[in-house]
Formats: structure tokens, C-alpha cells, sequence
């Protein structure tokens, strides 16, 4: 898998289709990141002593084919391509415009 925790990604398939947002965890197994504000689901939290219950929304995990990474500079779906720098180090790169992904 391409994706790393605070990638800017673009859900482009399903009911989240269009939306926007952040990589917060990326579960490398089964191929599924969590983007925050994407796939909301509601968990029902039973309260103890220390902290009140209740009805959570909290962002799912979707499968990671159906995210793109934007592209800083053209603000736009893209690919993630790879390649070598000056010392032979492998690093990510965009392949709409060709530059490296921090």
C-alpha cells in the first residue's frame, strides 16, 4: 500500500464519493485506510464511572482502492508513482505533475 498516515486523499468510489480529507490510520492487512470525515458510522458507548455514554460518530475504515491521493500543486486526483533521488532513495512521487510527495 501507497498511503501513509496525513495523506490528502479524494474518495472516488462509493456512498462518500466527492469528499475530502485526511489519512488518520492505515491498516497495511487488510488494505483499508480511516479518512477522517468519510464512511461516518455510529457506535453506541455505554458510560462507566469516569465517562458519560452515549451515541459516537466516528469516521470507518473504506478500502484503500477506492481513495486517490491529491496532488498538492494541481489540487487533483493522482497516482502515486516511485522514484530515486539524488543519494538512491526511494520516494514517492505524483504522477500528474512529477513531484515528490512529503
Amino acid at each position: 500500500m501507497n498511503f501513509k498516515v496525513g495523506d490528502k486523499v479524494v474518495v472516488i468510489a462509493g456512498s462518500s464519493k466527492g469528499k475530502e480529507g485526511k489519512i488518520t490510520k492505515v491498516f497495511k492487512k487488510d488494505n483499508r485506510v480511516i479518512v477522517e470525515g468519510v464512511n461516518l458510522i455510529k457506535k453506541h458507548k455505554k458510560g462507566n464511572g469516569q465517562e458519560t455514554g452515549g451515541i459516537l460518530e466516528m469516521a470507518g475504515p473504506i478500502h484503500a482502492t477506492n481513495v486517490m491521493l491529491v496532488d498538492s500543486k494541481t489540487n487533483k486526483p493522482t497516482r502515486i508513482g516511485f522514484a530515486t533521488d539524488k543519494n538512491d532513495k526511494k520516494i514517492r512521487v505524483a504522477r500528474k505533475s512529477n513531484e515528490k510527495i512529503d
